[in-house]
């Protein structure tokens, strides 16, 4: 049994919800019990919804009788898409089909750090070819977001992988179709269900309908349904974006202007960079997409 923990409303527990469905929540304490409950009315009100990866207190209910979440801790970490909590380290799931959606991947990479997660690049199907993989690690070196090439379906690549994801709270996320449950399955020998491509529009079917974390193989991670679409940020100022991108740093203070966004500014040296090739130029060319698109949200943000 976990040790009753003493608050204001008497002696609670503590744990933490491994998965949400419904108004019900499973949270398991620190001896692994599990325990079926309810959220008070009072989060309603506060506009706090309970994620997966949640630390709580709670009490555990009597007999048959469900249990109630009391309180939700102060949260590390928050993803918005996948909703989760705490997660100290990301892995976008990444595969040469369905093509990949880079300024998806950015977005996720961006909200991220500016929570100081650390972030990984997992590429998956390198069975059908080790070009994207390389790709990557060009792309992101700069970023210093590690690049790991792996097949879920041949089991090849997972062991660097699976010892940057243990010690800490991971969360693999990304395209549906890209292949996280299968390669879920492989670095914790499970059997969760998997999909299958959609062959007219190479789009993968989404099989994780309800995020949930999984602890095994000495790894906690949740597992979470696919997504083709990030909204906007819409409390994000234009110049903070850049702070989000680790190459740029050496670079700020350089240019001629002080409050340059690296956005084809006169004197930019984050644009001389990429020029030079010190800068993957593709990275930049996506972080002005990003740019214009927070500049307009931000411009409309009260419309």
């Amino acid at each position: 049994m976990s040790n009753p923990v003493n608050t204001e409303n008497g002696s609670l527990r503590r744990g933490t919800i491994v998965r949400g469905v419904g108004s019900f929540y499973t949270v398991t304490d620190a001896a692994g019990e599990s325990y079926t409950l309810r959220c008070k009315k009072k989060f309603r009100h506060q506009h706090m919804t309970p994620l997966p990866g949640d630390e709580v207190l709670f009490s555990p209910g009597s007999g048959e009788e469900h249990g109630w979440l009391e309180e939700i801790l102060p949260r590390k970490t928050l993803c918005l898409r996948p909703p989760v909590a705490n997660v100290e380290r990301l892995v976008i799931v990444l595969a040469p089909v369905p093509e990949p959606d880079l300024l998806l991947t950015d977005r996720i990479i961006s909200r991220a750090l500016a929570q100081d997660m650390q972030v990984a690049i997992a590429v998956n199907k390198t069975d059908l070819g080790a070009g994207l993989a390389e790709q990557m690690a060009e792309e992101y070196a700069g970023a210093g977001i590690p690049v790991f090439p792996v097949s879920a379906a041949l089991k090849t690549g997972l062991e660097p992988l699976r010892a940057w994801m243990s010690s800490a709270l991971s969360c693999l996320t990304g395209q549906s179709g890209a292949g996280k449950s299968t390669l879920l399955n492989a670095l914790l020998d499970l059997r969760l269900q998997t999909g299958e491509m959609s062959r007219k529009i190479s789009r993968g079917k989404n099989t994780t309908r309800h995020a949930e974390l999984i602890e095994k193989n000495g790894l906690r991670v949740i597992d979470t349904a696919g997504f083709n679409l990030l909204e906007a940020e819409k409390d994000l100022q234009p110049e903070k974006l850049k702070e989000r991108y680790p190459e740029f740093l050496p670079y700020e203070g350089r240019c001629r202007f002080r409050e340059c966004l690296h956005d084809r500014e006169p004197g930019c040296a984050v644009t001389a960079a990429a020029e030079a090739g010190e800068i993957n130029a593709l990275r930049v060319s996506r972080y002005r997409q990003l740019l214009e698109e927070t500049r307009t949200v931000w411009r409309d943000r009260y419309g």
